[in-house]
């Protein structure tokens, strides 16, 4: 798969969201690479997670974000459905459940019941190492705040909208994958 080819068809102008959503994923495929070199034993593949760390965020577009430059219609919650509806469109089913599976720390149905988020009542929590490696590095950057990166603390309390089971999920990656 080449990640460029598929940003560059739903992306293909120079402008502001091209450019945030390119710095954005490139922060988080590089922290999921400093990840896997510093924990050899997890054996993750590292050519996925940087595929999928770069196209986690593919479905931002359509969403309306205007602090970001997404001048869409959708609500911003949607942005990974939406993602995962494109990569399954390009044939990509892995990188698919990353970009459904990476908000928070994952949605569970009773997180979006009880939320009532716009979005099917259906787990959407990271199950492989990887999803789970790029959804704990994605919170860790802002897209609002391109030039910052979160400390651990500053990123659980950027949880706390998800509920207290996100939170300990979130503490179990720090665990191990710091």
């Amino acid at each position: 798969m080449n990640y460029r080819d598929i940003i560059d068809k739903y992306y293909p102008a120079e402008d502001e969201l091209r450019r945030i959503l390119l710095a954005h994923s490139r922060q988080v495929a590089d922290r999921c690479l400093r990840i896997s070199k510093a924990h050899p034993g997890l054996r993750l593949d590292d050519e996925f997670l940087e595929e999928a760390a770069m196209l986690h965020d593919i479905g931002i577009f359509r969403c309306h974000a205007p602090g970001i430059r997404c001048l869409g219609t959708e609500p911003y919650i949607c942005h990974g459905i939406i993602g995962a509806e494109l990569m399954r469109g390009e044939g990509w089913e892995r990188h698919a459940r990353v970009c459904e599976r990476h908000t928070g720390t994952g949605l569970s149905a009773a997180d979006i019941e009880r939320q009532q988020l716009p979005l099917p009542r259906q787990d959407f929590v990271p199950v492989t190492l990887e999803e789970q490696v790029v959804c704990y590095a994605d919170k860790f950057y802002s897209k609002t705040r391109p030039d910052s990166e979160r400390t651990v603390m500053e990123a659980m309390r950027s949880l706390e909208k998800f509920g207290e089971a996100g939170i300990l999920r979130f503490q179990k990656w720090v665990d191990m994958f710091e």
